[in-house]
């Protein structure tokens, strides 16, 4: 590899003879293919000028070769990697056995191509094995074909449910071994995949679901979409082991296609069927998001790599800002591991997105550590050097310098849920699913509107889902047909369910230490209760995040009330966290039993009702009063007396309607009254605000 000395004597930036060498991380190349690391680089950068010229400094590779001597130690799952060919031995000989598992070597290859090993923990007397599979969807894009394909395959051979996840993908589970191939072609087939969903490579690029027809909308989806072709796998293992080599692959970019291939930097493994990833992949799993300025609907800070379109005053895409080194998975006890926000990195034309990119993949590639996987994660590598460092390194594999972060407007999380014009002509519709969790008349209903209608769909970073392409004559009939399945325009949704999340946790999760998924529901009516008890207003909220363990999947250190397992029936409590998910929480509490919820809670509550300023948010006034204060009124809580009930409304005046209404509530878990008091909330403050229809 070989970095660049700048020169500056004309505008078009020509590229003077290389002064430094850098070496390559030669571990994933045959021997007889690392004397060609030293390249003159020759790609020419156009009109942009670059700064003053500067010596660069040399990078040392701390990824581990092929043949080991005396390097440094690496991880069990490195050398899994390393003897696999390529993500293919021995999984390929597990799957033919009659076993209904597959070996440990086996476990860790089947992540890269989209599931993961799983046993019910519930069950006694032997374990029931079973796979959770992943799609991979960039912007949650999902065509028509292939939402109506993995309806069928959950009732064919899962437990008979979709789970909309956190990452823009379904999550199918229960499939058993011997149905994996089949399972996995019929995804392919269906203009599906699970390529690289799991893994130590780059997973589903997040973009916002919104379907409008707006520039900076449609470009952050295009871009989400390039680069995740620019960095899916090329050396067609996932294509052998599903469809016997036949590959299902849609017409890449050009750009694309010459993004992946330049190697102007040293950034590529030229000999490799992997030019990126070489034989050893990534270090671990790799996060990208794409939005707009605005619209934080993808958690834009938690991710390895956060890209934001930038426009010119008349709304043409000119480039992005680039953010690093976001992650939420930490380990329990041990503060060398953390959640991370990303640091603003810099800014780069719309024309080399694809380069900084593949420049800042490949300094994680290179750099990351590969002896201990609590650590590997690109965070980690950016908190030990800082972003000066990481910076530099970086830019030695982009070939220029970032250019200064532009003004971004504050951001506000979008849930693009409700009714909404696509500018097209046509409408979108975007509907809560309480966890993401589509089963029974709610499956049932959705895939008979999306069927009739022929609907593609979107899956968002918030476990929901948005019809798209709707003609305007079929809002009605839609509307009625999703109501009677408890499919509720967000109005009629309690505002605590709109912005909560839960990972799936137990049964089958095998890291899960407590419940998130199923316990959730029971949580969100209780700090209802509370609500209620302090006196706060039915359309107050909070955003609440639930996780069975500390790697994050639910995001819930980005949460106002973060509750993460940490042991039986307990939670660690974290506190801080802003509603447009921009400000890290902070643990708060540890080892609070799920029965003593309310000890904590109402104190909370009850003192944010009483002593915020102005539309301060729950986790703005955590931070700003303090946690020593707030433990305080924990450790003094006495109660509060509920209120009397004034009112004893009478609000079925006919069986009929109370049947009606009662069978839309148990879809929801929740009582007749419930659901009819949350309805006549909603249109009274519709009434006040003068939004009624």
């Amino acid at each position: 590899m070989a970095a660049a000395t700048f020169g500056a004597a004309n505008t078009t930036a020509t590229l003077k003879e290389p002064a430094i060498q850098l070496r390559g991380f030669d571990g994933l190349r045959s021997s007889s293919s690392s004397s060609s690391n030293s390249l003159a680089l020759t790609r020419h950068f156009g009109v942009f000028s670059l700064p003053t010229p500067r010596r660069l400094s040399t990078i040392k590779a701390v990824s581990t070769p092929v043949k080991p001597a005396t390097e440094t130690k690496r991880s069990k799952v490195e050398i899994i990697k390393e003897h696999s060919n390529f993500i293919r031995y021995p999984l390929n000989e597990e799957l033919l056995t009659e076993a209904p598992n597959v070996n440990e070597s086996a476990v860790q290859l089947i992540k890269f191509h989209g599931s993961y090993q799983q046993y019910n923990r519930e069950e006694r007397g032997g374990r029931s094995y079973s796979f959770m599979l992943r799609t991979k969807n960039p912007c949650g894009k999902v065509p028509n074909k292939l939402y109506l394909t993995m309806d069928d395959l959950a009732d064919q051979f899962g437990i008979g449910t979709l789970r909309l996840t956190t990452r823009q993908t379904f999550q199918l589970h229960g499939v058993v071994k011997k149905d994996l191939k089949t399972v996995m072609s019929s995804i392919i087939h269906s203009m599906g995949s699970t390529l690289g969903a799991c893994g130590d490579l780059n997973r589903n690029v997040l973009a916002p679901p919104a379907p409008l027809a707006k520039k900076d909308y449609l470009f952050a989806q295009q871009t989400a979409e390039d680069i995740a072709a620019l960095l899916t796998p090329q050396s067609g293992f996932y294509y052998d082991m599903w469809v016997d080599g036949e590959k299902f692959m849609t017409a890449e970019a050009p750009e694309v296609v010459k993004a992946r291939n330049d190697n102007s930097h040293g950034t590529n493994f030229p000999d490799s069927p992997e030019p990126i990833y070489g034989t050893q992949f990534l270090p671990r799993k790799f996060k990208i998001a794409v939005t707009v300025p605005g619209d934080n609907s993808v958690d834009i800070l938690t991710n390895d790599i956060g890209v934001v379109v930038v426009s010119d005053e008349n709304g043409e895409p000119q480039g992005f800002n680039i953010y690093v080194g976001g992650g939420m998975g930490r380990t329990h006890r041990m503060e060398s591991t953390f959640p991370r926000l990303a640091d603003p990195l810099g800014y780069v034309p719309k024309e080399d997105i694809l380069y900084a990119i593949k420049a800042i993949v490949v300094t994680q590639r290179e750099n990351g550590r590969r002896d201990d996987r609590r650590y590997s994660r690109m965070k980690y590598l950016i908190d030990s050097w800082g972003i000066e460092k990481f910076r530099d390194v970086v830019e030695q594999y982009y070939g220029k310098k970032f250019e200064q972060f532009r003004e971004l407007p504050e951001w506000e999380f979008k849930s693009h849920l409700g009714w909404h014009e696509q500018g097209d002509g046509a409408l979108f519709c975007g509907l809560h699913v309480d966890n993401g969790r589509v089963g029974g008349k709610m499956k049932t209903t959705l895939r008979e509107v999306i069927e009739k209608y022929n609907l593609d769909v979107r899956i968002t970073a918030n476990q929901n889902i948005v019809l798209c392409g709707i003609k305007k004559a079929w809002k009605r009939p839609i509307t009625t047909t999703l109501a009677q399945a408890g499919l509720l325009q967000p109005k009629y949704v309690d505002p605590l369910n709109l912005t909560a999340m839960a990972c799936p946790a137990f049964p089958l999760c095998p890291l899960a230490i407590t419940e998130a998924e199923r316990g959730i529901p029971d949580i969100l009516k209780r700090v209802r209760a509370v609500f209620e008890k302090v006196g706060l207003k039915y359309n107050e909220s909070v955003v609440i995040r639930v996780t069975g363990c500390p790697n994050g999947c639910a995001r819930p250190y980005m949460a106002e009330l973060g509750l993460v397992g940490d042991g039986p029936n307990s939670y660690q409590i974290w506190l801080g966290g802003a509603p447009n998910q921009t400000v890290l929480a902070r643990t708060f509490l540890n080892k609070v039993k799920v029965q003593d919820l309310e000890n904590v809670f109402e104190p909370l509550f009850y003192h944010w009702k009483r002593r915020r300023q102005s539309k301060e948010s729950f986790g703005d006034f955590t931070n700003r009063v303090g946690f020593e204060k707030l433990q305080e009124w924990v450790d003094k809580w006495e109660g509060v007396e509920a209120a009397p009930t004034r009112y004893n409304l009478r609000l079925f005046s006919d069986k009929d309607t109370y049947d009606k209404m009662d069978g839309l509530a148990k879809l929801q878990n929740k009582t007749a009254h419930q659901l009819a008091m949350e309805i006549v909330r909603s249109y009274v403050a519709a009434q006040e605000n003068g939004k009624a229809e």
